[in-house]
This record gives C-alpha cells, structure tokens and sequence, in this order.
C-alpha cells in the first residue's frame, strides 16, 4: 500500500476559509469582502460564501454599521480552549490557588488582546468581602496591575499599537493615569520593582498587584495579579508582602512554562 502525503488530502474549501481567518490576525480589526478577496486571490463570490458560512458558525461576525466583518465568540472560545489545553492556565492555576490562599485575595492570570487587558482565570479568596470576579471583563491596559506588568517589557512600537489616540484616551477613575507621557514614567517604576500596582485606576476602593508572566521565549505571554478592597491592601503591605509574593508567583508560572527565572536567596527574581 502506498503511504501519501497528507497534502494531497487537503480541502480546497476548508484551506480557503482558515486561509480567511487568519488575514485577521495581528492589529487587524475588521476586513470588507473586497479587501478580503484582494488577499486571498478569490473571486468575491466565493469569499461572500465563506464569510456567510463562518457568520453562521459563529466564527466571523458582521458590523452592521460598517458592513465589514470581523472574529466572531467562537473564535475567542477556541482560543480559550486551547489556552486551557495547552498554555498558562494549566500551569498557573496551582499557583494561582496557593497565592490566593497565602494572601487571602482574589488571584487573576490575563492577557493582552488588542488594547484590552482580558482576565481568563480567577481563584477567589474566602473573606467575606472581596473583589468581584472580572473573569471575561476587559480593561484598559494603562489601568490594570495586569495590563501594566506586561507592556513594561514591550517595545515602544509595540506599546503605541496597543494604545489608543489622546482623544480616545479615558480615565476610568480620578486616579487612573492621565496619558502615554504619565504610563511610561509609570512603567520605568514597575521595572525596578518587578511589580506593578493598580492604585484605585479602574475602581475606587479596589487595588491591585500585578507582575509578568514569560514563557520558554523570554516573551511576556500573561500576566498574574492579586485584587482586594484598599482598606486590606495598604501601601505597606504590598511591598512588604503582596508584591514580593506576586513576583514569586509569576517566576514559579514562568517556570513551569520554560523560561528559566534566576533567583537569588529571598526568592527575587534577578532579572
């Protein structure tokens, strides 16, 4: 019996419509049906028939005020489910379950998706008054303990894709930071700490303390934080015991995911 090449079982149509799929990676929003046959070299026919096939999937979904079309729930769902699989929350949620309980706070792991911070995982702590769950919510990154541990260690260039324009720039709480100038001065402190803090940015009376997360390439792939109401969470505190505990926790995560953390006797990370 002769073995062929797993190519020549190829599916023209499926090839198509993942081929369709990933022209929106990357900063890529939205894409219209004449862009998207420019791309893909398809008569528009075609594409339109890909998309509609996608859109009741639930893999591609059409702004009806643009017309144009974009990734749908079930794209982030599969995402999610080879997150879980495979990625950070396996390796974190031990992690994240014995930092919860050490602190006795909400322990989160999320990440970067376009401008937004996205909370993937929560352990919640046991005290009878807690954050509530942001597992699903998106933050702005400037103002998240998460978002702000991961664009610490991005290119500059990197970081201005993330951001929005200074007219779309919002404040989501009198002490949310005020601009691009005010964050970057921000991150040169969350690089000699190895922490970062969200000091009531996104919610009055809520604080939080976030460090990186890299994985066998020495990129930043999420970020871990540990959330609870002001009045637990003081100044003293955090740098006593909640940032040193965070940091540790991301270095153990990080580990686990094959990038080697070198630290010294207190469990810091020398990096």
């Amino acid at each position: 019996m002769i073995k062929r090449e797993k190519s020549n079982y190829t599916i023209q149509a499926v090839a198509h419509a993942l081929a369709l799929l990933e022209e929106f990676s990357g900063d890529t929003d939205e894409l219209g049906v004449t862009e998207l046959s420019k791309r893909l070299k398809l008569h528009k026919n075609n594409v339109f028939r890909l998309l509609a096939t996608l859109e009741e999937r639930g893999y591609i979904e059409q702004n009806r005020a643009t017309e144009n079309y974009r990734l749908g729930i079930k794209s982030l769902e599969l995402g999610q489910t080879f997150i879980k699989q495979m990625g950070v929350l396996r390796q974190a949620r031990p992690i994240m379950e014995r930092l919860s309980e050490e602190l006795q706070e909400n322990t989160y792991v999320g990440v970067i998706r376009n401008h937004n911070v996205v909370y993937l995982d929560v352990v919640e702590s046991n005290q009878a008054v807690r954050v509530v769950s942001r597992v699903g919510s998106q933050l702005p990154v400037w103002c998240s303990a998460i978002g702000k541990a991961q664009v610490a260690y991005i290119s500059l260039g990197e970081l201005d894709k993330i951001l929005p324009s200074a007219r779309d720039w919002r404040q989501c709480t009198e002490n949310s930071i005020k601009n691009r100038e005010e964050l970057l001065k921000e991150l040169e402190t969350v690089r000699k700490l190895g922490y970062a803090v969200d000091n009531e940015e996104y919610d009055l009376d809520v604080k939080c303390v976030g460090a990186p997360i890299r994985d066998y390439t020495k990129r930043v792939v999420a970020g871990i934080s540990v959330s609870g109401p002001s009045f637990r969470l003081s100044a003293e505190r955090i740098i006593d015991e909640v940032g040193p505990a965070v940091k540790k926790a991301a270095a153990d995560i990080s580990r686990r995911l094959g990038y080697e953390v070198a630290l010294n006797v207190a469990g810091e990370s020398m990096e």
